[in-house]
């Protein structure tokens, strides 16, 4: 047993802005605890002369200034906890602070570097990785991942969440049994055998968490999450199980509805989870209390799960996330007091293990059968049941595995029963009478096949003269039918051609000899209408391949939109950037496998050269009749030498290769996030569009119902050069922006070069195709550029 109190650290988040100097101070002296201290700037509003406190100090074991990057923090809270759990003691790590703090980075971590991993897949590598190494032991792991949203339990890696909305997903409720052990009903436990498969649940978890954008932090968790990870091992043998679990907990941040001002849906989504925070701290004020004999775990869903980390079997740390600036001093300040109310709680961590009841259930029944052997031996009592079905075939197998056993040596252990003796002699017989039959049959069946060999081969003989007959009238039809259907393709484009010529023929316009002047003035006039005719067909059949196309896939106007989209969007620079990283890697690890094949084949090399000096020494000691020399010479040293210096080379370019194959699933793990993220952004910004469209222009509806008419060439031109200028909106995000300013009204009113440049046409005026589909995203389009410009 282990007793302690919870380990509370702190992390200090870097501003986003420059902060004011002087607003806290770290003491980190080493004979003594580290602090914090927070300043209070004075208010000269409230006074010169007045009451408030100016400063506060706050003791933690570690604090982690604004410059500490990942590997520090998980060195030194997550990594004794890891061990810990590997040596079979419960586990927790929970992050605690206001929104927009950094509790998720700190946790889980960011999508933007592979540096900027969090706690949680650091500890799946570090878990795995000691699993590896420690091949005394059979080790088994399971993932669970638990939502608690408005108080309702979800399970993140239930598969239905892509399908099925939040109300129609199962939700996962508390059990308790008589021993007050919690039970989670409908919660998934998934076993994990690689770090490649944790990892791929993690993702997928992440990506059906609950995140909205609030006046603190554009990407708010609005739910606790609890990704648990259950470890069991077991040496060989042994009938004791030790059983551990690890909880890390991504608390949602509380905030002060007053300073945010949300409302709505976020504003219940906040009520939610300051009420889940408020009994967290309920729990824990009555629990640093001494003599309090009621402890209100049950008052929240959240408080019932995290009962064993909170006063119980648990070995439990805490990590106080704080954004000290000016405007959030009070919620910093708040959050430190927190901390300090949990270092005051005490837990007792028991070593988790138990025994396997199914092995002791055999060993005694395998001891109880023994003894009764023995018992019968000593008394000289026969028994006379007979044997069971179980015994029977458990002596059968003895049987087989003797009979098959190459050393002569080996022995049939069946006991000092009388009745499993002779029911091996009897099975023995059984054998040998066997064989001797089966022998027999094939005596007899040879000598039969032999006489009706003959017969027979005449018989397949008749049979294959048949079947090729058969086949060469199949082949001599299916000719015939070849011949027919060629000779119809060619009468069909022999008319098909006729009808070209009369149709030419008929278009041509008439031609007098006796005026060749007024004949070649006619043919100047009806040039521009044929061309204008076969524009107007290549223009149909372009729009019949354009709506035939976008019946498979998105239209063009979405193409359009969704590619600038694409390239303006800030995650992009992080996609290129993650995209060349990948391609390093990928280098270094074709590499460093062509420098691992190279080590392999020269230790190879090495070892066929020792082996030939064996046998060059002992060869020379037989035919000089000399001693072979039991210490090797210089050149068999130097190559032993040789040999040990590339094995060493091999194993560590091999434990490279090992990591950035770790370090490249990330990535791609990473890429395939931003990849979804941006995907699904840009439908809830194509969506938002078409509706605004549709509400505020009610004369484009009508014009899905007018027929198509003609361009100009002049118009058409236009019309394709203001499709495929794409160069005078980069650097621009197509986002729906909210209503312009009047100031912005008046810049917007004076004429750019880049707006003169491409002509100006009311949506009216654009040419339609009839189809809604493709008018509707053609428009769509139009306004987005419409909007980009005058915002320029």
């Amino acid at each position: 047993m282990v007793k302690q109190t919870i380990q509370i650290f702190a992390r200090v988040k870097p501003p986003v802005r420059k902060h004011q100097q002087g607003i806290y101070s770290i003491d980190e002296d080493e004979k003594l605890i580290p602090s914090l201290e927070i300043i209070l700037p004075r208010d000269l509003a409230d006074g010169f002369v007045n009451n408030k406190r100016e400063s506060y100090k706050f003791k933690f074991q570690r604090i982690f200034d604004q410059d500490a990057n990942q590997e520090t923090v998980f060195e030194n809270i997550a990594k004794p906890v890891a061990g810990s759990v590997l040596a079979g003691y419960n586990g927790t790590i929970f992050a605690y602070g206001q929104t927009g703090s950094g509790k998720t980075f700190t946790i889980t971590g960011g999508a933007e570097r592979y540096s900027d991993r969090g706690i949680i897949p650091r500890t799946l590598s570090y878990i795995f990785e000691q699993l590896q190494k420690d091949s005394s032991k059979i080790y088994t792991t399971h993932i669970s991942y638990l939502e608690i949203y408005n108080e309702c339990g979800y399970d993140l890696l239930d598969p239905r969440h892509e399908a099925s909305s939040l109300e129609d997903l199962p939700k996962v409720t508390i059990l308790e049994d008589p021993d007050q052990n919690i039970h989670l009903k409908n919660l998934t436990l998934h076993q994990a055998t690689t770090e490649e498969e944790a990892l791929n649940l993690l993702f997928l978890g992440d990506t059906n968490r609950m995140i909205a954008e609030t006046p603190m932090n554009q990407a708010s968790t609005r739910s606790h999450c609890i990704f648990t990870i259950h470890l069991s091992s077991k040496e060989p043998g042994s009938a004791t199980v030790r059983h551990a679990k690890l909880h890390l907990v991504d608390l949602a941040g509380s905030e002060r509805v007053a300073k945010t001002g949300v409302g709505g849906h976020l504003l219940t989504e906040a009520k939610y989870i300051n009420l889940s925070l408020h009994y967290l701290e309920q729990v824990i004020i009555a629990l640093s209390e001494k003599h309090r004999s009621h402890i209100p775990y049950r008052n929240s869903m959240m408080t019932s799960v995290l009962r064993d980390s909170l006063g119980g079997n648990c070995m439990t740390t805490m990590i106080a996330t704080l954004s000290l600036e000016k405007r959030n001093l009070d919620e910093s300040i708040s959050t430190c007091r927190f901390a300090q109310r949990v270092a005051l709680i005490k837990n007792e961590a028991v070593l988790n293990e138990e025994i396997n009841p199914r092995l002791v259930i055999k060993r005694l029944q395998k001891e109880i059968q023994e003894l009764k052997d023995e018992l019968a031996m000593v008394t000289g009592e026969q028994r006379t049941e007979a044997l069971t079905e179980a015994e029977l075939l458990q002596l059968e197998k003895l049987i087989t595995s003797f009979l098959e056993d190459q050393d002569s040596d080996s022995r049939l252990e069946v006991g000092a029963d009388m009745r499993k003796v002779h029911h091996c002699f009897h099975h023995l017989k059984k054998l040998l009478n066997d064989k001797k039959i089966l022998e027999n049959n094939t005596v007899s069946s040879e000598s039969k096949d032999q006489d009706c060999q003959e017969p027979l081969k005449e018989e397949e003989y008749r049979k294959l003269r048949d079947i090729l007959k058969q086949r060469d009238n199949e082949i001599n039809i299916l000719v015939n039918m070849l011949k027919k259907e060629k000779k119809k393709a060619q009468e069909a484009l022999h008319l098909a051609g006729m009808d070209r010529r009369e149709f030419r023929q008929s278009q041509s316009p008439p031609f007098r000899l006796g005026n060749p002047e007024e004949g070649q003035r006619m043919r100047l006039s009806s040039a521009p209408s044929q061309a204008q005719d076969f524009s107007i067909l290549g223009k149909r059949s372009s729009l019949l391949h354009k709506k035939i196309g976008m019946r498979e896939e998105m239209s063009l106007g979405c193409q359009e939109a969704f590619e600038i989209f694409k390239r303006d969007h800030a995650d992009s620079v992080t996609i290129d950037d993650n995209k060349q990283i990948l391609k390093q890697r990928f280098s270094e690890a074709k590499a460093l496998g062509e420098s691992i094949n190279e080590a392999r084949s020269k230790i190879g090399h090495l070892k066929e050269e020792i082996t030939q000096r064996h046998i060059q020494q002992v060869a020379l000691g037989i035919s000089e009749n000399m001693a072979v020399p039991l210490m090797p010479d210089q050149q068999e040293e130097k190559l032993r030498s040789q040999l040990e210096e590339e094995k060493r080379r091999y194993k560590t370019m091999f434990t490279r290769l090992k990591a950035l194959k770790v370090e490249i699933e990330h990535l791609q793990l990473l890429m395939d996030k931003a990849k979804v993220k941006l995907q699904k952004e840009f439908e809830v910004w194509w969506a938002e569009e078409a509706t605004n469209l549709q509400v505020n222009s009610p004369a484009v509806n009508s014009l899905d119902h007018t027929k198509p008419f003609l361009q100009t060439s002049d118009s058409q031109h236009e019309w394709s050069q203001l499709l495929s200028n794409k160069s005078d909106v980069n650097a621009r995000k197509i986002l729906p922006s909210p209503c312009p300013s009047p100031h912005s009204q008046k810049q917007s009113s004076t004429s750019t070069p880049l707006e003169d440049s491409i002509p100006k046409r009311p949506v009216s005026s654009i040419p339609l195709t009839g189809d809604s589909q493709t008018d509707s995203d053609i428009i769509a389009f139009i306004k987005a550029r419409q909007s980009i410009l005058q915002k320029q």
